[in-house]
C-alpha cells in the first residue's frame, strides 16, 4: 500500500508528538526512520523539508546538568524519609547505576542478583543499554537489600518475576505490574531537598563523577549503554572543581634549580658543575694524574705552546 506523504502530514505528526510529550531528538528519530522506510519516494520530500528547515525540530543543547556534592546530599538525605517506598531505592539506583526512568521500573527481581552484587538490564532505550551488566557498589547493594526487607515485609514474599517497584499509590499493591511514573514523588522530593533539576541528571551525575575520577570511556559507555563517544561527551559535565583539580596536578614541587630561579639566588650552570667535579676529582686524584697529562704535552706539543690533544691529526704528524 503506498502512502502519500506530503509536507503537511510530517508536520501534523511533528506537532502532535509534540502535544503527547514526545522529546524534539526523539521525533527527529521517528520523522527520519519513517522516512526512511518508505524509501526513494521521500528523498524530494526530505530535500523539500531540509531546504525550508522543517525536516528536524530544533533539540535543545547541554540541557542536562551534574548535581552537586551537596545537592545530591540533600536528595539522598531526603529521600529516606520520603513518604514513597519507592524513592530512596529508585535514587540510588539512578545514582549509583545510571540506571533510565523505563529501565528501573521495568526492573524485576530476576534481574538482581544480591548475593554476587550485580544486576543486568532488561529492555532499554538502545541496544547497547539492553542486557548490560552493572556491578552494585555498597551504596547500592545496602538499599537494595533494605529495599527487599520491606517488599517481603510487605507482600509476603519476593517472586522472581514481580517488579521492584510495584504498581500502586500512594502505597504499593500489585507487585505484577511495574509502576507507571515517578514523577509526583520526585517532585516533592526536588521540593523539600530544595534542588532545581530533572530526574534524568541524577544519571548525568553519575557519569560525569565516573569521568571525573578517571574511569575509561569504555568503561562509562558499558556502564551507561551508550552507543558512541559523542552521547557521552553530551552527558558528562566536567565540574569546575574537578578541572581546578586537574590543573592544581600540575604544579609539582619545583627542582632545587627552578626553586633558585624563583628566589633569585644564583645557579650553578651544568658546565660549572661539571667543573667543580673534575677539579675535586682531580684533587683526588692526586699527582697520578698531573704526571698522565705532563707526559702529553711532552709527547703532542711544547713548552712555547700547548697544542690540542686530537689522535687523529698527530698520527699523521708523526708518520710525515
Amino acid at each position: 500500500m503506498l502512502v502519500d506523504v506530503n509536507e503537511q502530514m510530517v508536520k501534523e505528526f511533528q506537532d502532535t508528538r509534540l502535544k503527547e510529550g514526545a522529546a524534539p531528538k526523539t521525533i527527529n528519530e521517528e520523522v527520519g526512520f519513517l522516512l526512511r522506510v518508505l524509501g526513494d519516494v521521500c528523498d524530494i520530500l526530505r530535500l523539500r523539508l531540509r531546504k525550508k528547515k522543517l525536516l528536524k525540530l530544533k533539540v535543545r543543547n547541554n540541557v542536562g546538568k551534574a548535581y552537586d556534592p551537596e545537592e545530591k546530599a540533600r536528595l539522598i538525605a531526603t529521600a529516606k524519609t520520603a513518604r514513597s517506598p519507592h524513592m530512596y531505592p529508585a535514587l540510588m539506583l539512578a545514582q549509583n547505576a545510571g540506571l533510565r526512568s523505563a529501565e528501573m521500573k521495568n526492573l524485576t527481581w530476576s534481574q538482581i542478583d544480591l548475593e554476587k552484587r550485580y544486576l543486568i538490564v532488561g529492555r532499554s532505550k538502545t541496544e547497547a543499554g539492553e542486557g548490560r551488566t552493572i556491578p552494585l557498589n555498597s551504596t547500592l547493594h545496602q538499599a537494595l537489600v533494605e529495599h527487599s526487607e520491606w517488599y517481603a515485609e510487605r507482600f509476603g514474599e519476593i517472586r522472581p518475576e514481580w517488579y521492584i517497584f510495584p504498581f500502586g499509590s500512594p502505597r504499593p499493591k500489585d507487585p505484577t505490574r511495574p509502576v507507571t511514573t515517578l514523577k509526583t514523588a520526585w517532585g516533592n522530593l526536588r521540593i523539600n531537598a530544595e534542588v532545581s533539576g530533572r530526574w534524568h541528571d541524577n544519571r548525568h551525575t553519575l557519569i560525569t563523577e565516573l569521568s571525573e575520577n578517571g574511569a575509561g570511556d569504555q568503561t562509562i559507555m558499558d556502564i551507561a549503554g551508550h552507543v558512541s563517544k559523542q552521547m557521552l561527551k553530551h552527558y558528562s559535565h566536567i565540574r569546575m572543581e574537578a578541572k581546578r583539580t586537574a590543573l592544581e596536578s600540575i604544579l609539582e614541587k619545583p627542582t632545587e634549580a627552578a626553586a633558585a630561579i624563583q628566589n633569585g639566588s644564583p645557579v650553578r650552570s651544568h658546565a660549572q658543575q661539571v667543573e667543580g667535579g673534575s677539579l675535586q676529582s682531580g684533587q683526588i686524584g692526586g699527582r697520578k694524574r698531573d704526571r698522565k697529562a705532563g707526559k702529553l704535552l711532552k709527547r703532542f706539543g711544547s713548552s712555547g705552546r700547548i697544542r690540542t690533544y686530537n689522535p687523529s691529526v698527530n698520527s699523521r704528524m708523526l708518520y710525515r
